[in-house]
Order: C-alpha cells, then sequence, then structure tokens
C-alpha cells in the first residue's frame, strides 16, 4: 500500500461528515473466506462481507462492489477493473466478474451497501488479494530435489544465495513440495505455518503456499534454505494402510519462485534450479506417522545465512513434478495454536522423567535440556499410563507394523551436542498426547519447565460458543471441541496418534458440530477436492482421503462416504454459498448411479453399519440405506437449486422408490417400530426422515421409551450416535435426550468425563481391549445438538447461511440456563435463556440483514412478552436486532 493511498485516506476521513443518521457500515470483508489473502488463483474469487448495524431491523437493501488495482482509486469510489453499480439486493456474498485478473498481482476492493432508508454507508475500509500462479505455465523454477532414494532417512537441506542492488518494493515466495518443508531467508524461518503443504493426493493435485518476504530480504547478499521432510510423500514406516507402498512415493522435492519487484518497477525472479546446493541436515529420520530424531552434532550452524561456506555441499538433481495440478493452497493453515505448560513432573530416576500436560492434545512437545555429547534423549508420548506410572501406548500402536526397533512409535529422539543447553522440536510430524516420558542414556537433571507442549492443528476462526448451568455438559462441549480441532490437519481426521486418516465415516458425523463451532469452510473445499480427486470413474470412493489406494475395498459405503453428498450440503446450509454443490454435483450423481446400478431395489447392504455400539447391533442394510436415502434427497435438492430439473425429478422418484422400500422391508407401521426397535434403528430413520409422516410420532414414541428401559443411556455405535440426540429433540422428547446427553453414568459422554477425559473416545467402555484411542470425534454428534436443541440455533434451507434463522430452544428439566452464539455469513447469532421466578427469559441477538422465526411455547395461564409487548403467537418472526422475551405468568 503506497503513500499515496494513506494520504488520500486521511483527507477522506478528515473531510468525512460526522452524521448520527448513518447507523451501520460494512465489516468482515473476506476474500475466498480469508482475510486479505494472498497467492489466490481463483480467476473468479468470491467477496463476502457483513453489515455492522445494531439498529432494529437494520437490513441491506443494495450493495456496490469495486474492484481496482489502486487503493486510492477505490477511496474515491471509483473502479476500473470492476464496478458492479449499485445493485438492488441483500446478499452479502457476491463473484468477481470483472476483468480477467492477472498472475502475481496485488487487487483492492470494497463495498458499500444501502439500508432500508436507502441510507448509504460509504465507509472507507478497503480489502484487498493477491493473485499468485494462476496457471501451471507461470512456474520458472525447477523442480529439484537431493536424490531418488527413498529409503534414505536423513532429511535434506537446500540453499542458494543471490545479491539485491536495489532497493525493494515488494517481494513474494512461491513454493510447492512433494513431502513438507521449512522456508528461511537469511537464517529465519519464515512465516508461523506448520505442516506445510497440505496433505494431497500427490500425484494428482500438488499445493503451493505464498509468503510476503518482502522484510527478510536485505540489499545485497541473501540466502534462502530449505529444509524438506517426508510427509505423506514418502511414507517410511509400516503400517496396515501401506503408505510406504504409495504409487507416487519418491525422495521429497520441491519448486520456489521468488517474485521480487523493485522501488524502480522492474521485477526479477529467484528460482530453485541446478545452481542449487545440498546437503543431509541433522534430521536423521522423520516420519508424520510415528515421530523425528535429532542429533544435534550435524548441526551446520549457519547452513541458511548469506556468508555459510556450502563448498563441500552436493549439487542437486532435476526431478518431474509430482503432478500436473498445482494449484494455491488457500485455507487456514497448521500452527501451533496454544502453548501448553506441563501441570506436574514426576522424576523416577536421574534417567527417567514423566510429564504431564493435564489434558490431551494433538500436537508436539518442546524440551530444554543439556548434556553431554552423544546423550540420546527420547521422548515418548502417549495418552495413558500403566499402574506404574510409565506411559503406556498399547492403546494407539495397534496397527503399527514395525520391521525393526529403529522406529519406535511417538518416540522423539534427540542425540544431544555437548554444546550446554538446547531445544527440540520436531519439524515435520505430530502427535497425539497428554503424557511425555523423556529417558535418556545419561543422567539429565530436568524441570517442570523444561517441556511444554504445542496444540497444534488448522488454525480455523472460533464462531461458536456453548455456556450452560450444568458442568457436565460444558465439560463435554470443551471436549467435544478439543477433539475435533485435534483431528483437524488440512483435511478432517479419526486421531492425532495411531492412524491420522481422513476417515470419511467421522468427518460426516462432525460436519455440522464442526461448522457450529468454527470457520472451516476453507478446509472442506480442499477436502472435497480431495473426494474429486480419489472418486473412480464409477462413482466408488475410498473410505479414507486422501489415500494411497487403501480403502476402496474396506469400509466404504453410504454410511462412510456421504460425506460427499452430506458435506457440501451443510456447508450450503451454513454459508449460503452455492460453489461446493456445484463443484461437487456430478461426484454426487457419479456416486448415487453406483448405488441405483448395484442395488436396484432400493435397499442397500454396501457399508461397515454402527461402528463400535455399546451392545445393539442394528442391520447394515437398515442404516446403509437411510444414508443412501439422504444422498439421493441432497442430490436432488441439490439439482434444484442448480437448475437442473430434469435431475431434480428424477431423484425425487428414486428417493420415493428408495423410501418406500426400506419401510416395506423395516417398519411395523401398526407398531410404530423399527426391526428389533433397539436405539440405531429407531433413531436413524427418524434422523434422515425416511419415516412415513403419519408413523413419526408412533416411532419416537416409541423411540423415547425404548431410550427409557435403557436407563436413559445410549446404546448406540457411530451411525446411532449421530441420530439420537436430534431423533429424539425433534419429535417432542428434548428432556429425555438431555437425560442421555447429561449422563455421567456407563455409557455416556459424561461418563468419560467423569472419569477424567478433556477429549472424546474411541470407545464407550475405558478399559476396552482395541478401538480405544483417547481422541477420536467421531462421537461428536453432541457438540452440534447443544447448538441445534437447547440452543436452538438452525439454519434455512429455503435462505440459507442463516439469512434466516430458525430459532427452536428447549427449555430442558436439569437446566437452569443455557446459551449459544454463533457467528455465520451476516453476524452474530444469540440464543440463551434462563429460569426466573415466574417463567422463563430468553435473550436473543438476530444479526443486521437477517431474519428470524422462533418457537415459543404457549402455556395456558402465562403469557409471552417481546421487548415487554404480550405476544401470545407460537410462532413469532422477528426482524434483526436484540430481543428480551419472556415467557411468564402475568
Amino acid at each position: 500500500m503506497n503513500l499515496r493511498f494513506f494520504q488520500v485516506t486521511a483527507l477522506f476521513l478528515a473531510l468525512a461528515p460526522i452524521s448520527k443518521t448513518l447507523a451501520q457500515s460494512v465489516t468482515a470483508l473476506k476474500t475466498e473466506y480469508l482475510v486479505n489473502p494472498i497467492g489466490i488463483d481463483n480467476p473468479n474469487p468470491r467477496f463476502t462481507w457483513q453489515m455492522n448495524d445494531a439498529r432494529q431491523g437494520a437490513k441491506q437493501t443494495a450493495y456496490r462492489a469495486l474492484v481496482d488495482t489502486d487503493s486510492a482509486s477505490l477511496v474515491k469510489i471509483s473502479a476500473k477493473l470492476w464496478d458492479t453499480g449499485w445493485v438492488k439486493s441483500d446478499d452479502n456474498l457476491v463473484i468477481y466478474s470483472g476483468q480477467a485478473l492477472k498472475p502475481f498481482t496485488k487487487y483492492f476492493w470494497r463495498v458499500d451497501i444501502a439500508d432500508e432508508s436507502q441510507k448509504k454507508s460509504n465507509n472507507a475500509y478497503i480489502a484487498n488479494f493477491e493473485t499468485g500462479m494462476m496457471k501451471m505455465e507461470n512456474w520458472q523454477g525447477a523442480w529439484i530435489s537431493d536424490n531418488e532414494n527413498t529409503k534414505l532417512k536423513p532429511a535434506p537441506y537446500f540453499r542458494n544465495t543471490f545479491t539485491t542492488t536495489k532497493k525493494i518494493r515488494s517481494a513474494r515466495a512461491y513454493i510447492a513440495a512433494a513431502g513438507l518443508y521449512e522456508l528461511s531467508i537469511n537464517g529465519k524461518k519464515i512465516g508461523n505455518h506448520r505442516m506445510d503443504p497440505m496433505y494431497t493426493r500427490f500425484d494428482r493435485r500438488t499445493l503451493y503456499v505464498t509468503y510476503d518476504v518482502t522484510k527478510a530480504i536485505s540489499k545485497g547478499k541473501n540466502a534462502i534454505g530449505i529444509l524438506l521432510g517426508n510427509g505423506w510423500y514418502n511414507h517410511q514406516s509400516t503400517a496396515v494402510w501401506y503408505f510406504d507402498r504409495a504409487p507416487w512415493r519418491n525422495r521429497p522435492a520441491f519448486c520456489l519462485d521468488v517474485h521480487i519487484t523493485y522501488e524502480d518497477g522492474t521485477t526479477e525472479t529467484i528460482k530453485s534450479g541446478k545452481e542449487w546446493k545440498t546437503a543431509l541436515s541433522p534430521i536423521i529420520f522423520n516420519s508424520i506417522y510415528t515421530a523425528e530424531h535429532y542429533d544435534a552434532r550435524l548441526e551446520k550452524a549457519g547452513w541458511n545465512t548469506p556468508d555459510f561456506d556450502d563448498a563441500d555441499w552436493k549439487n542437486v538433481m532435476y526431478r518431474s513434478a509430482p503432478s500436473k495440478n498445482i494449484v494455491a493452497q488457500a485455507m487456514h493453515p497448521i500452527r501451533n495454536v496454544e502453548e501448553i505448560a506441563s501441570k506436574s513432573l514426576r522424576k523416577f530416576n536421574d534417567t527417567t522423567y514423566l510429564f504431564d500436560l493435564g489434558r490431551n492434545i494433538s500436537g508436539v512437545s518442546k524440551i530444554t535440556v543439556s548434556g553431554p555429547a552423544g546423550t540420546v534423549i527420547k521422548l515418548k508420548h502417549g495418552e495413558r499410563l500403566y499402574t506404574n506410572g510409565h506411559v503406556d501406548i498399547s492403546n494407539i500402536d495397534a496397527h503399527y507394523r514395525p520391521t525393526d526397533n529403529t522406529d519406535p512409535f511417538q518416540t522423539d529422539i534427540l542425540i544431544l551436542n555437548g554444546k550446554g543447553e538446547q531445544s527440540f522440536i520436531p519439524h515435520f510430524n505430530y502427535k497425539g498426547f497428554q503424557y511425555v516420558e523423556v529417558s535418556s542414556s545419561a543422567p539429565i537433571q530436568l524441570k517442570k519447565e523444561d517441556l511444554v507442549g504445542y496444540f497444534m492443528h488448522s488454525d480455523v476462526p472460533v464462531v461458536g460458543e456453548v455456556k450452560s448451568s450444568e458442568p457436565i455438559i460444558n465439560k463435554i462441549y470443551y471436549a467435544t471441541n478439543n477433539s475435533y480441532l485435534s483431528n483437524l490437519f488440512g483435511y478432517p481426521t479419526d486421531c492425532p496418534q495411531r492412524e491420522k486418516n481422513g476417515w470419511t465415516g467421522d468427518a460426516q458425523i462432525a460436519i455440522e458440530t464442526g461448522l457450529y463451532g468454527f470457520d472451516g469452510i476453507t478446509i472442506y473445499e480442499k477436502w472435497l477436492a480431495d473426494h474429486r480427486d480419489e472418486q473412480q470413474p464409477n462413482g466408488v470412493l475410498p473410505s479414507i482421503i486422501p489415500t494411497d489406494g487403501w480403502g476402496y475395498e474396506w469400509g466404504n459405503g453410504p454410511d462412510w462416504t456421504s460425506t460427499i453428498a452430506i458435506i457440501p450440503w451443510n456447508v450450503y446450509l451454513f454459508y449460503g454459498d452455492k460453489k461446493l454443490l456445484a463443484d461437487c454435483y456430478g461426484n454426487i450423481r457419479k456416486y448415487v448411479n453406483h448405488i441405483d446400478e448395484t442395488y436396484p431395489t432400493g435397499l442397500t447392504t454396501w457399508g461397515l453399519g454402527d461402528w463400535i455400539p455399546v451392545k445393539s447391533k442394528s442391520p447394515v442394510e437398515l442404516t446403509s440405506t437411510c444414508y443412501y436415502y439422504a444422498d439421493v434427497v441432497i442430490l436432488a435438492k441439490a439439482a434444484k437449486i442448480l437448475g437442473k430439473n430434469d435431475d431434480y425429478e428424477k431423484y425425487m422418484a428414486l428417493a420415493k422408490k428408495i423410501k418406500d422400500a426400506f419401510n416395506a422391508r423395516y417398519l411395523n407401521k401398526e407398531k410404530g417400530i423399527y426391526a428389533s426397535g433397539v436405539q440405531t434403528e429407531m433413531s436413524v430413520p427418524l434422523y434422515w426422515k425416511i419415516v412415513p409422516e403419519e408413523s413419526v410420532a408412533l416411532v419416537a414414541q416409541n423411540l423415547a421409551k425404548r431410550v427409557e428401559a435403557d436407563g436413559f443411556h445410549l446404546d448406540v455405535g457411530l451411525l446411532g450416535t449421530k441420530a439420537i440426540l436430534n431423533a429424539l429433540s425433534e419429535n417432542g422428547y428434548s428432556n429425555i435426550a438431555y437425560k442421555v446427553a447429561a449422563q455421567k453414568t456407563y455409557p455416556s459422554w459424561g461418563w468419560w468425563m467423569e472419569n477424567g477425559a478433556t477429549t472424546l473416545y474411541e470407545n464407550w467402555p475405558i478399559d476396552a481391549k482395541s478401538d480405544i484411542s483417547m481422541n477420536h470425534i467421531m462421537f461428536g454428534e453432541i457438540g452440534a445438538w447443544l447448538y441445534k436443541s437447547p440452543g436452538g440455533i438452525k439454519p434455512d434451507e429455503k435462505q440459507p447461511g442463516f439469512k434466516h434463522v430458525i430459532l427452536d430452544p428447549h427449555i430442558m428439566e436439569g437446566l437452569n440456563s443455557f446459551e449459544a452464539s454463533h457467528i455465520g455469513p451476516y453476524g452474530k447469532i444469540v440464543s440463551a435463556w434462563k429460569r426466573i421466578n415466574n417463567g422463563i427469559r430468553y435473550d436473543i441477538t438476530i444479526p443486521a440483514n437477517s431474519t428470524a422465526t422462533i418457537n415459543l411455547p404457549l402455556t395456558h395461564g402465562m403469557n409471552n412478552y417481546v421487548n415487554g409487548k404480550i405476544n401470545n403467537i407460537g410462532k413469532i418472526d422477528l426482524a434483526a436486532g436484540k430481543y428480551v422475551i419472556e415467557h411468564k405468568t402475568p
């Protein structure tokens, strides 16, 4: 941003009249759902904003969007590249359709809005974005590596120097890698990302990242350093999923362009090529799956600085690009989001210590230690302890198949250099753990402060909050969010320790929990692109995505891989954005058509079924057919939204065929019972709305009776967990749902909390002999249920993106107060209630430019008061604003 911009902006602000009538402004400007992003490839980026106006009934009636390369022009409300003019609309999402965007260019944009009185905001807030490569042919650098030996264990360093003689205006580094990397310039790491680039199917799509390196480059001689890690690209550890046999596997490689623009307008590109030098680093082994080994004696001090002597370094080699599709990583990155001090330290002896972080996390530990050169320190990370106090990893190494003892699971190895105190933190690995057992080959002295943990995950903004008067509910919500974030690493995973796999079933269960609590659209758009990369021509998807090929033959089916439909649909509901539905429409259709062709009766037995149930087992055909039905209904709705009317008619007819066949097979209409009547068999059909309308009440009643007969405890697995609380709450039994949710005895979420859990587990019994990871998200639907039932906040598919909010808060026996809030595309929605002496008080906030409908109780002898005025209507329409609603005796 140049000096002229600041001068003009200052003049504009100084001359702007102060008007009390101008109550609204525009806020939360984002490009592609990111704030001022750089390195965008989309030629038609999406712009979103919010109306900042607390007045009752505030509404946008028109907008005007402008885009230019000159920020000063926008201050004057003028644009050469794109000016929509004033558009009569209350939309807050617009897709760029101006002059073609050029690569490597910074663009500025603003949007002005008019309110319900046609008063214009005319605020001077200007956002920006930068384009990246945009096309493959714009890369100038070469793909380089040190060799092609996949078995070579040490990670490679790369370096090159260049000289600048002119003053730099701006500089951007564009780097793509097969594997993982860390970029440094003049001895300092660039950025605070971890684990870049995000994991994809490397031979079909490779991601590159853009960095602003203007301040990192000095006039004169400069040095660029690259450290490469294996990641999922060169998987050297062996486990049951065979990533060591991946078809793309090779020694890590990278391609780099650094674009420099000088003050005189000239440009220069520093790029990767044959002039670069390489050497092996002190990271003598690194595995995304197990851990990292570091020999500090091999450190090359100053290796990434300009004056380092690299005469004995080797030449690099050219490599072909891993794929022909190298695209921008336009998403929230992985970071060390939170530093966690050790809660306690136990010393067994002079060579063995146990650190306890006090909570289970995904991430890494950092140790600070000193000792004699050659001292070997092992840091074993785990989730639980043996009775003797040592770390027990038997619950998380079940699928590891080591070929020798040189790569212990979740155990970093540090070899000291003897040069005083040193710190170690892994570069290319993360783990799932609460405890770190430190053992050394020679006596060392450690204090509690010498080890900290870093909670690592995709750094998605928090957009939701839940507060309850019941402590166990607050603990469950906290644990659910911890597990959700622990399993978000550029794609949703099942667990951060044993697998790190993108299990589709876990992700479809947790999608609403994730979207209520976090702004995750960039992660899910990336992951659904992974789906499109992995889908077979016949429509089949694997059960883990991305995959090396494992999962096409086991674990997939509509109960798991319905992610292809369920996730785009939920993103549409939460954001009001059709793009992901449109991008995946052909894939959903191909998937549905495959099931239709394979199971022409409308009933399908394809799937895993209700995974990890408490005790009752439900037919796979029952649960999978419900998911198949859900996919077809989503496909039909998407067809209508996208204007594909013939498809809409076709798939609505298919949905009816499935529904009729399902109910003929499983519903005893006279008794209102599905199959044998256990919780999953009753709740899954209710949740996915495959139950005939005339049978809903009786089926729900029987479900409630069944839950009561089960002592208000769960008797479900993965699929039943998604359905049970919702099926009860949505059909008049929210009090029973709450009794289940707030249980403190086995089996329940609260039982885990009562036994010290800070995350969600993989199995209901804590002492299970298998499937007992202590950081899974697959039972995490309760997080979304808290928003939907006691909170009562739901999107309206007729006006998605919370343009219209459905408010249906359930007052539950056993709760004295509850509050849920969610920041949607239009702003913050608040739904809070508490018991008062003579009734219930609701505090409601509806953001500007949106509306709501609230369902209120109608009780004999009690009135509803909306902001002090009687309104005894069960359903009340609310404009934007804040409301105090009381349901009380007169």
